[in-house]
């Protein structure tokens, strides 16, 4: 059996191969200080982009041997593609001493000031804001000449969350992560993407693993607990609806899609049960916009086509609730539900295209039979044809509305049916000209008996048309 401090020691051992390669070569060759020993190992994890352990590795031969100058052209190629770019500008200018003239360097030295600005620009694109331009700095020219250049990596996976290709994200910080799996700026922009993914368990993961290693780590707190807190609140929404508490659930509805604007693909079922508060609370053109705002988001949304639809009911927009439900009831046949609504919608634009009697008559709809009967002797003498000589066509028409309109509300039976929102074109009411024409020959005649007659005579109309209230 192991002794204990065997263990402790087998552990140390490891710790210091993952974090020290130079350690262990030192250990692995002994008193093997060869710097072309050295130099080929270097060479070796180069080939195998193993930068750390080829940087360790050169260090080690330029303290035994100050002036290989292969050593130093090495390194400055490591410190290249690590973007460490003054340091390794200075060892291409030592080589350069050691070897003057040499073509080669002279361009891999070029190479490096390229890729230096290039990742300048891009900075200064990203500030701009013009992302498409890091991506083209950073892939075209840093990363042709500084492969592992992390700063590099670390801004282009800024600029595509913020171009919102986070499955892109998701990828390039990947990368960074095999390499370095507790680097926090890659967990906190992998978390984020899969944040705005909607993917909230696994973007939660990602911060608290950051917040874990830094729990002070400004940037990831705030992640952390900005999502905490839209889950929490949304929660409360959609409980508070559940409770009936529709003006609470709205309010709350409304806190939490103002917490982040941009989570687009979260927000649209926000949106969505905001609208869905709005319709039960009859709130109609605020439904509207609600359901509006998740269509503009997902447009094949058929719960949120289906509710926009019943919002414009609500406001009395027949035409556009027909037309959105129909769209619903199209990608959704066999949903009974929105085929209801849609012969309601149906119903209600047919029935604002018939004419509306009380409005004829300028009346209320819970008028009594005793007020139809005075607002209809009002307008029938206001509109005699007698009296309006100068505009004897127009009311004729006016009459024959107001007539029309009497026939229906005058008569219980016919008005509660209308009330009802039956068709009244089978009893030859409907439209004001279907069947009903008291200027027609052969049509019923009217008599009209008012004390005193007329001012200004004028008794009956021609063709015989007397005025009879009974």
């Amino acid at each position: 059996m192991a002794r204990p401090w065997r263990w402790r020691v087998l552990l140390l051992l490891h710790c210091l191969l993952q974090s020290s390669p130079v350690f262990f070569v030192s250990a692995q060759e002994g008193q093997d200080n060869d710097p072309s020993n050295l130099f080929k190992r270097a060479s070796e994890m180069m080939n195998l982009r193993k930068y750390d352990g080829a940087l360790g590795l050169l260090n080690a031969v330029l303290e035994v041997d100050p002036n290989h100058s292969e050593a130093y052209r090495q390194r400055a190629s490591v410190l290249r593609h690590k973007c460490r770019y003054k340091e390794a500008e200075g060892n291409y200018n030592k080589y350069l001493e050691l070897k003057p003239g040499s073509s080669s360097v002279e361009k891999e030295l070029s190479q490096l000031l390229q890729a230096q600005n290039a990742l300048e620009s891009a900075y200064g694109q990203f500030e701009s804001q013009d992302f498409s331009k890091v991506l083209e700095y950073i892939n075209k020219i840093v990363l042709v000449f500084s492969s592992d250049c992390l700063k590099a990596k670390l801004l282009k996976a800024k600029a595509l969350l913020a171009l919102k290709d986070y499955s892109s994200v998701i990828s390039e910080t990947g990368f960074i992560l095999k390499e370095d799996e507790d680097n926090l700026d890659a967990l906190l922009l992998r978390g984020r993407a899969y944040y705005y993914l909607a993917d909230h368990d696994v973007a939660s993961r990602h911060y608290q693993k950051g917040l874990r290693l830094d729990p002070e780590h400004s940037e990831l707190k705030k992640a952390y607990f900005g999502l905490k807190n839209l889950l929490k609140k949304t929660k409360s929404a959609e409980d508070n609806a559940a409770k009936g508490k529709l003006r609470v659930s709205a309010e709350d509805y409304k806190a939490a899609l103002a917490m982040d604007p941009d989570h687009t693909s979260y927000n649209v079922h926000l949106y969505l049960g905001l609208c869905k508060t709005l319709v039960k609370l009859g709130r109609g053109k605020e439904a509207v916009s609600s359901c509006t705002e998740a269509l503009n988001i997902d447009g094949e949304l058929v719960d949120a086509l289906t509710q926009r639809g019943e919002a414009k009911l609500l406001t009395e927009d027949w035409e556009g609730a027909v037309q959105d439900l129909k769209e619903a009831a199209q990608k959704s046949p066999q949903d009974m539900g929105i085929r209801e609504a849609l012969m309601r919608a149906e119903k209600q634009l047919k029935l604002s295209k018939r004419k509306d009697w009380y409005k004829i008559l300028g009346i209320s709809k819970t008028a009594s039979a005793a007020e139809i009967k005075r607002a209809y002797k009002k307008l029938a003498l206001q509109w005699h044809p007698d009296k309006n000589v100068d505009n004897r066509e127009e009311a004729e028409n006016m009459f024959r509305e107001i007539a029309a309109a009497y026939e229906v509300l005058g008569d219980e039976d016919k008005r509660v049916r209308y009330d009802r929102g039956e068709d009244l074109d089978e009893m030859n009411m409907g439209g004001g000209g279907g069947g009903f024409n008291p200027f027609g020959g052969g049509g019923q005649q009217y008599s009209f008996h008012f004390d005193g007659g007329f001012p200004g005579g004028g008794g009956g109309f021609p063709g015989g048309f007397q005025f009879n209230f009974g």
